[in-house]
Parts: C-alpha cells; sequence; structure tokens
C-alpha cells in the first residue's frame, strides 16, 4: 500500500483524526535552475554532465560565482536542496587549478564528517580527479595522521579536534594553513549557546594561525532556517557574509501531522504516553511497506521503542534486522552498516536519536516520526527532512508528550509551520570563555601587546601574566605553563569548576558518565537525587564537594527528584530599561546566590510527590546576566499577597517554559525567580536569569522580545485544557478550588492590553 493510501486510512479513523491538531500539506513545487557557472573547470563540467547534470539549482549557481569571487557565503536553504554542491564544486575548483590548495571542512558529528567524505570519494571518482580528502577526528589511526596533515587537498573535522588537537599542533599543520583557501562551516545553526561561544573564540584562534601563515580564507557556512542566519554566521566568524537564501530546489509534497495524544488525567494534563503512541503509528507505517525513520529523545527511549517494533513486525515485514536502532554508543562499524543499509534499501525502519537529523543521506525513506518536541525549530525540520529525499510524497508527524512546551505548540503550528521564531544566540565575549581561549591562542601564538582577540584583551593578558599563566617580554606575551591548556577546556561548559559524575554500579569498574557545572550540581546530584543520564536512572549515593565528585549507581525506580532552591536575586548594574508600562521590562547584571535546601521525589506520570529528603551543602553564587519584567500596582490592585504570588508564579512558569522556543536553548539553561515585592523595584516582580556565569546571550534577547514572551505566554495558558492550573500551565497543582489559572490569565491580559499594541519583540 502506498503512503498516500495509508495517510486516506488514518484519516478516516476517528481514533487518530481526533488527536490531531493540525495536518498540513505542503504542495510539490518546481525547481529554479541556472547555468553552470563558466568559471568551474572543464573536468567538473564533464564529471556532472556524466552523471546527468547540465545545470545546477539556482541557490548553488548563486552560491558558487559568490565564492569563486572571493566572497564568503552563508547558504540558508532547506534540508535536501543540495547545499553540498555549494561548497565541494568550488573547493574541488580550486584544488583542479592549483594542486597546492586547502580546504577545511567542519561538521559538529562524526556521522555527518563520514558522510561528507563518502560524497566527496563519489565525486572525485566522477571527475577522475586526484584530490584526497581525509576525515581527521578521535577514530583516524594514527598511521594515518601524517599523510593527512601532509598531503590532505581537504581536511574533514570537528571543532573539538580542531580546539584541541590541530591548532595547540599547527606547526605539524604548515601545509594546511599556508595554503588555506576556504573553511567550510556546516549545521550553522548548532554552534548556539554555550558551545558556540567557545566555537566563536576557536574560529578567532583559527584566523590567527592562518594569519601568522600568511593565509585568508573564504568561509563558506550553511545552516537550517532559524531567525537569525546570517547574524550569527557573522557572530561566530567575524567576518561579513553573502546571504544565499532561497532554494533552487524542487520539492516534493510533504504531509506535516502534529499529534497530540488522547488525555488520560484531565486535572493533571497528562496524555497517554508519546512513546506508546509513536510505536503505533510506526507499526501503521511499517505493516503497509512504507519505510520510516522514528527519532526518540533518549538512549533509553530508543532501545524500548526498537524492542517494541522488532517484535511486532517479526510478522509483517520478516527478518528483525529490518528494523534497526542508531545512537551514540554503537560500535563506528555499526553504524555505517546502518546507514548503508539505510542507503540501499535492506532496512526499512530505524529508530534514532538525534544522531540521524543532521544531513546524513539515509535513502528512500517516505515517514518520520518524532517522538516529542525535538527541542528546536529548526531540529524539527531537519528530523521531518529525513523522509522524502528521494521519494514523491512524504509524511512527518510529531507525537506530543505532555510537556508544557509540547503542549503549546501543537495548540499554535503556526510557531513551527509558518516561519521561524527561534535565534541563535552566543556570546564570544563572556569573560571565563574569552579568557580560556585566550590561553589557548596564547599557547599557539606569543601575543604581541597591541594585538585585540576580544574586549578586553591587554587587561587579560596583564591578569593571566600577574598570575604566571603568561610570561611579558618586550611587549610580548609567552605562554608560562608546561601543559597546554586545550586539553583542560571543554567547549561545552563555561567553568571549568566542574563535578564529575562517577558511575559505581560495576564493583571495581568506575566510570565517568558525565559532569555538571558548579551551579548545578546542588540541584542535580545532591545526595539521595536520581541522576539521569541518557534516560537512564542513576542514584546519587555519596557527593563530594570538595573533590568535587559525584558517586552515582544505577536504579530502576519510578520516580525522579526535584529539588527547592532558596534563590536570591540581587541586580547589579541596568544595561537597558522600558518605562510606562503595565509590564516593565528591564535587562542587567545579577548577582544570583542559591541554596538547595531539600528534594521532592516525584512519581513518573501522575507527578505525585511520593518522598522528600533534606540537602546539607553550601551557598553557591554566581554573577551572571537577567531579563525581569515589574508589574504596575494597578495590575494587581485589590488582590491578596497570595493571590498576586500565585498569579505570579503563574506568569513565571509560562514565560520559563515558553522562553526556550524563542531562544533556541534547553530549559534548564535559564531559571525563574518570582518576587511578590522585589526589593530592587519594590513592584511584583518576575526574573529570568541565564544559568551560565556572566551569560551567553539570552537575557538580552528577552528584554528585545519581551512582548511576544508575554503573548506567547498567555497563548499557552488559553490553549491548556485543564480548569484550574496545572503542571502543564502555571505550575504545579494547588489546593482544590484555588483557580491560579483565573488569576494568571487576568494579569497577562491587563499587561498585554497595552504592551500587545506595540511592535517590539517581534521575532
Amino acid at each position: 500500500m502506498s503512503l498516500v493510501d495509508v495517510l486516506a486510512q488514518m484519516e478516516k479513523n476517528p481514533r487518530f483524526s481526533r488527536c490531531v491538531s493540525s495536518w498540513k500539506t505542503i504542495p510539490p513545487s518546481d525547481g529554479d535552475y541556472r547555468e553552470i557557472p563558466p568559471v568551474l573547470h572543464p573536468k567538473i563540467r564533464e564529471g556532472l554532465a556524466s552523471q546527468g547534470i547540465t545545470r545546477l539549482y539556482s541557490h548553488q549557481a548563486e552560491a558558487i560565482e559568490a565564492v569563486t569571487s572571493g566572497r564568503n557565503v552563508a547558504v540558508i536553504t532547506p534540508t535536501a536542496s543540495g547545499k553540498t554542491l555549494c561548497y565541494n564544486l568550488p573547493v574541488v575548483n580550486s584544488v583542479l587549478e592549483d594542486p597546492s590548495s586547502r580546504a577545511l571542512y567542519l561538521f559538529p558529528t562524526k556521522a555527518l564528517s563520514q558522510d561528507q567524505a563518502a560524497a566527496l570519494l563519489f565525486l572525485n571518482e566522477n571527475l577522475g580527479a586526484a584530490i584526497k580528502s581525509h576525515t581527521y577526528d578521535g577514530d583516524t589511526p594514527g598511521s594515518a595522521r601524517r599523510s593527512i596533515r601532509e598531503a590532505g587537498h581537504i581536511v574533514i573535522t570537528n571543532p573539538d579536534m580542531l580546539h584541541s588537537g590541530i591548532l595547540p599542533h599547527h606547526t605539524k599543520w604548515m601545509r594546511l594553513f599556508e595554503n588555506l583557501r576556504y573553511i567550510v562551516v556546516d549545521e550553522v545553526h548548532n554552534y548556539r549557546g554555550v558551545f558556540g561561544s567557545h566555537v566563536a573564540n576557536v574560529f578567532r584562534r583559527l584566523k590567527r594561525v592562518c594569519r601568522f601563515y600568511g593565509s585568508n580564507p573564504v568561509w563558506i557556512a550553511c545552516s537550517a532556517t532559524i531567525a537569525n542566519p546570517l547574524e550569527l554566521a557573522e557572530r561566530l566568524t567575524g567576518e561579513t557574509f553573502q546571504l544565499v537564501g532561497t532554494s533552487g530546489a524542487p520539492t516534493s509534497e510533504r504531509h506535516v501531522i502534529l499529534y497530540n495524544p488522547p488525555v488520560v488525567n484531565r486535572e493533571l494534563g497528562i496524555r497517554r504516553s508519546s512513546l506508546l503512541e509513536a510505536r503505533d503509528l510506526a507499526l501503521r507505517f511499517l505493516s503497509e511497506g512504507v519505510k520510516t525513520i522514528v527519532f526518540a529523545r533518549s538512549r533509553l527511549a530508543v532501545e524500548v521503542l526498537l524492542s517494541y517494533l522488532k517484535e511486532a513486525t517479526r510478522n509483517t515485514i520478516g527478518e528483525s534486522n529490518r528494523v534497526r536502532g542508531y545512537r551514540g554508543g554503537y560500535l563506528p562499524g555499526e553504524r555505517r552498516a546502518i546507514e548503508k543499509g539505510l542507503r540501499e534499501g535492506s532496512i526499512h525502519g530505524v529508530v534514532s536519536t538525534n544522531a540521524l537529523e543532521l544531513g546524513v543521506d539515509i535513502g528512500e525513506l517516505e515517514a518520520s516520526i518524532m517522538v516529542g518536541y525535538p527541542g528546536t525549530v529548526a531540529s524539527l525540520w531537519q528530523q521531518a527532512g529525513r523522509a522524502g529525499r528521494r521519494v514523491g510524497v512524504s509524511a512527518a508527524v510529531l507525537v506530543a508528550s505532555s510537556s508544557p512546551l509540547d503542549q503549546y505548540l501543537v495548540d499554535n503550528p503556526d510557531y513551527l509551520l509558518d516561519r521561524s521564531p527561534e535565534h541563535g544566540l552566543i556570546n564570544p565575549d563572556n569573560l571565563y570563555i574569552l579568557t580560556a581561549h585566550l590561553k589557548c591562542a596564547a599557547f599557539e601564538i606569543p601575543f604581541e601587546a597591541r594585538e585585540e582577540f576580544g574586549p578586553g584583551t591587554r587587561e587579560i593578558l596583564d591578569y593571566l601574566a600577574e598570575k604566571e599563566v603568561l610570561y611579558p617580554s618586550q611587549d610580548r606575551y609567552y605562554w608560562a605553563k608546561e601543559s597546554y591548556p586545550a586539553e583542560d577546556i571543554s567547549l561545552r561548559t563555561v567553568s571549568s569548576e566542574n563535578f564529575v559524575i562517577v558511575d559505581t554500579t560495576q564493583t571495581g569498574k568506575p566510570r565517568v558518565v558525565g559532569e555538571v557545572d558548579l551551579f548545578s550540581a546542588p540541584l542535580l546530584i545532591h545526595e539521595g537525587a536520581i541522576y539521569i543520564h541518557e534516560g537512564r536512572q542513576h542514584h546519587v549515593d555519596r557527593l563530594d564537594f570538595q573533590e568535587q565528585k559525584a558517586y552515582v549507581r544505577q536504579v530502576d525506580v519510578d520516580y525522579y527528584t526535584d529539588a527547592n532552591l532558596a534563590v536570591d536575586l540581587r541586580v547589579l548594574q541596568v544595561n537597558a530599561s522600558s518605562g510606562g508600562e503595565p509590564a516593565i521590562p528591564s535587562w542587567g547584571e545579577v548577582l544570583v546566590s542559591a541554596l538547595a535546601t531539600m528534594y521532592k521525589k516525584i512519581k513518573f506520570g501522575t507527578h505525585e510527590n511520593v518522598g522528600s529528603g533534606p540537602i546539607s551543602l553550601p551557598e553557591t553564587q554566581m554573577h551572571t546576566e537577567a531579563y525581569w519584567f515589574s508589574l504596575s500596582p494597578s495590575l494587581v490592585q485589590g488582590w491578596s499577597a497570595d493571590e498576586t504570588q500565585r498569579a505570579l508564579m503563574g506568569m513565571a512558569n509560562l514565560v520559563g517554559h515558553v522562553a526556550p522556543l524563542f531562544l533556541m536553548c534547553d530549559p534548564r539553561d535559564i531559571g525563574v525567580v518570582p518576587q511578590v515585592k522585589s526589593p530592587f523595584t519594590g513592584r511584583p516582580t518576575v526574573y529570568v536569569y541565564d544559568r551560565h556565569p556572566a551569560g551567553v546571550g539570552l537575557s538580552e534577547k528577552m528584554y528585545q522580545i519581551h512582548t511576544s514572551l508575554l503573548h506567547a505566554a498567555r497563548e499557552m495558558l488559553a490553549s491548556c485544557q485543564c480548569p484550574t492550573g496545572c503542571p502543564s500551565c502555571v505550575g504545579p497543582s494547588m489546593e482544590q478550588g484555588r483557580n491560579t489559572k483565573a488569576l494568571t490569565r487576568a494579569v497577562l491580559d491587563r499587561a498585554l492590553e497595552v504592551t500587545g499594541s506595540q511592535t517590539q519583540g517581534t521575532p
């Protein structure tokens, strides 16, 4: 049965159709073609012709013409639109014209690096050219590394390897850096938050090394659609780009379905498990011969769902290995075999984490099922785009969970289907991150006294010299330590003061399973906590605060823990404020003091409190940034302190849940503090602070989109079907008869009577 027939049957099924909140059919479109740019080498034109390619998509031709004329280019087009040729053709052209020419390709995952290496090999074979392209990462054998450094025309790597394995040893890569013509940065939208802030500084170091060797490469950036792709590319690299944002690739018909599982507990806002609903949908597709990919949020969910599907499809599609899993932890050979099976069609179904989200060519899949909102709109479209790359009609189904953000999105499909509200945000000048990479840069090449790396470079260099990290001599700063700093700096965290989590489940075989930053440690790894890592539950047996180690063991329990945090937030400096509104927004620097006091055991599914315990840990402090809004007394006039507090807590919960939709961040990246009477403003105030020391740009953006956040909070509240308030809207369930939902709605309505007419903050 064809996919079209299966969808028609599903649409007629009342059990399915009444759970569909939105079904959008995106019609097919014709391609927009251009002649192959004459600047390309005859061998390239002949090689393309041998594959039946006599014209290129308009965006490919536009990008190639700009790149070959020496302009930096940012290509922002949908999945499966042929972005690879936008950089492969000019790079290969450069090598054909000058065999000494070199290029550096940067991809965020190993799977994508391997896929692009295969694409280059195929292109090379078709051209009959001797272009050497190699992947250089942690899996590269030592025997191959020297030849890659010496003879590789195209070096394919990732930001982590560039940071710790290439730049600190740039003298071994002299041939690459002396002749570097192009730098390709793919999947730019992944470089945001802390990771993106680090990568921006890695690029500062990369450019510094290039200048040292006399090269000035052209940058080619590619990204999924977000609200600010050009701004993000320029902020990451410090370069100016030409935007190529209109795709000329043809598209096939696609059905995008938002599916909300049936309610099983209206009071608590709980719906049937999204995992079980996704299983049923996947079985429906697979049993009718529709090749399907299912994206789950954790490794554990992948394995559970895979077990269900293997057993259920054994009698319908044959051998159990026709449905496979794909996630981190599989051996490289296993992953390559699965990718090959998908391309060749021998595998009919795959259950994956986001490891297959990026632009890996995985064949003729027709349906994509997403178990829960993947965290960003960009990721949702990436996952949806895994189906339909080589076939006609395709379908993408988002199965919502009971989480507040999932429920908001299925009730407000415009945020997903009509535009991208997300901003990729970074702060390369975060003092902690900037200082860390100044150390790395000084190790790589001594700093000149007048050299600029970021704001306050000279002051930071002098500070490091005082600490005897650097040695100043004749207007230069030299590295003064024995070890090289890059090996101690993670690109995923701001501060190096992290707690290491040690799994002691296997006696005599302790192993590190993760790390937690200093400020989050009292919340996540206090003694008695259930620490969840990749879907696996671990009980924290002991926390050594001095040694910064938590000792855990794997357990199987039906609850998780939630710590109560007493937060004292003090405003240090106001960077900006807008007066005269019912809800006055501000943004500035704050000092957050936090003391974990106790923890609750919360039962999965029902959110019942099934126990508690004390936490005895020292207070932690963090200097960071915050966005806040204070309410005019007229908004809560005549209300008791209890009513004001409940409304404020409801607003805080809503804003905290909806903000990540705009910020392209994890909900855990921000903290929310409601104060009935703030010592700083003297009014009811909600503070939303950046949970990274010195901030990574989240607070400033929230200030800029203040009105949009309040509108989105009101829409989230209105779309929740609970009668008086539940965890999916205003927060934890309140006492019977205390209508927190109505109080919160009243405050939001009054606040937006004025701010709703303003244009400020439109994403």
